[in-house]
This record gives C-alpha cells, structure tokens and sequence, in this order.
C-alpha cells in the first residue's frame, strides 16, 4: 500500500470516532487496512480488489493443531511463508528473519468461517438507515447483490475477527423466494466491499421458504400467501431462466452463422439482434449452470425435500440448508446428496416451523458418510463465539452417544463451510498452499473460557489479544 493509501485510509478511521483509544503497546506486526494495489480499467465491475499485506514468515511452535482435516498434531508446529501455510508437523525449522510464537500448549485452527452473516447489510448501530438487507418489494429478486449494501464500517466486522472469524459470506435476508446474491468477504480493515471480497469466491444465491416469503407477501392479496405459492413462485422463476437461457443459446447460434457467413464473404449477412439482458433471469441461469452456489433458508425437513425436488427439477445443486431445525430427520439424505447443513447449536421454537429441533442436530447431520454439517451464526452477537456453539453441539453429541473428538467438530467452522461456499482449495485448513488464515487460542477453543489469542489473515497478524493496535474507536463500538 502506497503512503498516500495509507494516510486515507488512517484519516477515514478517524473520521468516523468520538475519540482516540488511549496508545497502547503496538501489535508484533502494525498493520494498515488491506487495500489493493492499483487496479486497471479492464477489471470487471464489482469484482474482488483485495491483495494482501505483506507479511513476516511465522512460525508458529509448540501448540495443539487441529488442521480442520480431522488431524490433531500434539506439540505441533504451522509455518506460514508469504502469506500461505508452508507446513504443518512437529520441530519445523524457522526461516531467517521469522517471527516465533510460542504456543507453549496453546491451540492453533483454522480462521473460523460464517456462512451465514448480515454483518454490513444489516450494519451496527440498528437503525433504518442501514437497513439494507431485504430488498422486499417483490417475492424474486435474484437481481440484487448484497455486496452492493455492504457497510465495510460496520463494526460487527472487527468483533467478529477478534472472535477468529476470517472470512463470512454475507447474504441478503429471507423475506423474499429468491432474495439476491451473496457475497464471500475476509475480514479485513478497509474502505471498500471490493477490497474485502475473496478472491475467486463464486456468488451464493439465497433462497428462502417458508412461513418468511408467505408472511412478507401474503397481506393484501399478494402472491404468495401459501407454501405451495412459494414453489410455485420458484419453480416459475426458474422455468423463465429457462426459457431465457434458450433465447441467449439461440443468439449464440444465429451470430456464429453470422460469422461464418461474413467469413466466407457474404456482404448480405445481417447480425442477429441478442435478447434483452434481464438481470434476475441472469442470475438464475448462472445458479443452472453451476456459477453461483445455492443458500437455503429452510426449516421443516418436509420443504427440504421439496426444495431438492426442485433443484432436481431445474438442474441446480444446492450447496447448503440453513437453520435446518429438522434436517436431522433426512440426515442420510443430505449426505447422499451431497448437502450441507447450516445450523445453529440450539435455538428452536421462536416459531412454528422451528419447533421440532433438537439439540444433536448437528451431530445427527455430520455423521452419515459424507455428511456435512456447519455451525452458523446468522447474528452479530453469535458470529463471536461459533467455537463454543460448536462445543455445545459436540457435547449433546457425544451424550447421544456419538464420538465427537475436537479434530472433527472443528471442521464445523473452518472446513465444511468453506466447502459450501466454494472455497475449501483456498482456505479452512492448515494445509500447505492454503490461505494462511490461522488463529493462536489461549487453550482448547472448545470452552467458555476459549479466546483468541492471536488471528492471522493471509499471514498478517490482524488481531493481538495481549497488544491490542493503538486507534479510534468507532462510535458505535461499545
């Protein structure tokens, strides 16, 4: 980062405070908001602008390592290099120049991974002003996106990290049928959602059914007031992608004999005019062809497998179910499917369709072959504290009699939901080439005493418990 960028970006934190922190000792390894380089004209709209901060060779020694890869290294050691896991093992030798931590029996994970967050679009303090995540006026809007109502002030964003969260996916809410994209983010310091968003993460689609879609648009005689007007609405909306993506394949069509006629010299040879782009139909037929994964919002197991009908129906794959209160009740299905569920530890009955949920529900899920399950948070207070939600559900597991060592439950927040949203060859274990997104706990994370010691993000050391970096408070930390 340039000095200018640097200075900008000082300048804007500071804006934004009542006042300054008291100083305070410096972190091992300052670091300014991750903002990108220059970028060129020809980058495509909205895409990704992050690129991270240089960073020290780390060696991190002597530590419980749960890899996210169902391994647990006892005296283990995680050499990051250039920003990515070099390796992972016992008695590694530090480059020159490195900086050491010594665990001294500390755990060493994965950064925990959200896919589930309003953070941003829902930003703090709650007010109508940064109400933005329901884009509400019509039952489908796969056209809108939710990085375009990303906050990146937001200061949810900060406690999230200092809870180990290193990336989230933050998706619009669940008033409509088809609410918009959602975008993949690291958490990172910056002044742009551009210079936040990972790196080749596909868009995620958020989907919604339900008693949300019908009791959002079912007053006044608006469609849908029903379950089954919700999959109507659906199955109509990807029926017209359908035909959408029909007229587009016969543009393709017409414009290479187009081309082959001209090429061949005939002067006559008229160019076919392309259909209207439609952004909503545009959207869907990306989720048909595989571009863009599928978030379901879904409680009932009855819907779930109705949702999946339709997936089958239409082509698509949908990557995860998220709160599931009953996805326990077609656990073996999910797994052969190759779904993941998104769920919470323990919260159930704040409504009818979530009244039947059980709290080994996410043990239930994760233990078929292939089976997927990932604790979310879908709140800014929970995202603090995934690991011990985490631990609750291992606990009720193993009291149902199910062998949940931390090795495993791990990967509920670190691996299965970088699975889900497309990202699992870049980041959610300690694996060499991998992101080197790591976090140092004060012992085991699967406690109420558990805190992050210690969070690094591509190598760079962005949250020192015991050196907090000297700066403004927002005003609207509390």
């Amino acid at each position: 980062m340039s000095p200018l960028k640097r200075l900008v970006v000082a300048a804007a934190a500071a804006a934004s405070t009542a006042c300054a922190a008291q100083p305070q000792a410096p972190a091992a390894d300052p670091v300014p908001a991750a903002e990108a380089a220059d970028v060129g004209a020809d980058r495509a709209p909205f895409s990704s602008t992050y690129a991270p901060e240089p960073s020290l060779p780390t060696l991190i020694r002597g530590a419980t390592v749960l890899t996210g890869t169902g391994t647990r290294i006892d005296g283990g050691d995680v050499l990051i290099v250039g920003g990515k896991v070099q390796s992972v093992g016992t008695a590694l030798p530090a480059p020159e120049g490195a900086r050491i931590v010594e665990a001294n029996g500390r755990w060493v994970t994965p950064g925990l991974i959200d896919v589930h967050s309003h953070m941003g679009v829902y930003a703090s303090p709650g007010t109508d002003a940064l109400d933005d995540g329901n884009e509400s006026t019509d039952p489908v809007t796969s056209n809108v996106w939710a990085e375009h109502s990303v906050w990146p002030q937001d200061p949810g964003f900060e406690a999230a990290l200092q809870g180990g969260v290193t990336s989230m996916q933050i998706l619009p809410g669940s008033a409509n049928l088809i609410g918009g994209r959602g975008v993949t983010i690291k958490l990172v310091p910056a002044t742009t959602y551009q210079a936040m968003k990972f790196p080749g993460a596909p868009h995620g689609l958020k989907m919604a059914c339900g008693e949300n879609p019908k009791r959002v648009y079912g007053g006044d005689d608006q469609f849908p007031s029903t379950r089954m007007g919700n999959v109507a609405g659906y199955r109509q909306a990807f029926a017209d992608a359908q035909g959408y993506m029909e007229d587009w394949k016969e543009f393709d069509a017409e414009r290479a004999k187009y081309e082959k006629d001209l090429a061949e010299g005939d002067e006559d040879a008229t160019p076919p005019k392309p259909p209207k782009r439609d952004l909503k139909l545009e959207t869907l037929a990306e989720v048909m062809r595989g571009n863009i994964l599928v978030h379901n919002h879904c409680y009932r197991a009855d819907e779930m497998a109705t949702m999946l009908d339709i997936a089958k129906e239409f082509g698509y794959r949908i990557a995860a179910f998220h709160h599931g209160v009953e996805s326990y009740k077609l656990a073996d299905r999910l797994a052969a499917e190759g779904v993941c569920g998104a769920l919470w530890a323990d919260w159930w009955g704040f409504k009818m369709e979530a009244y039947d949920g059980i709290q080994e529900n996410l043990a239930l899920v994760d233990f078929p072959q292939g089976g997927c399950s990932i604790v979310h948070s879908d709140s800014e207070e929970g995202i603090q504290r995934l690991n011990q939600e985490a631990a609750k559900a291992m606990t009720r597991g193993r009291l149902a009699g199910l062998d949940i060592p931390p090795e495993r439950a791990i990967r509920w927040v670190t691996a299965n939901p970088a699975k889900s949203l497309g990202i699992l060859d870049q980041t959610g274990t300690l694996e060499a080439g991998k992101m080197g997104d790591v976090v140092v706990w004060n012992g085991t994370p699967f406690s109420v005493y558990a805190l992050a010691d210690l969070v690094f993000v591509d190598g760079v050391l962005l949250y020192d418990r015991a050196h907090p970096a000297p700066k403004p408070r927002s005003d609207f930390q509390l």
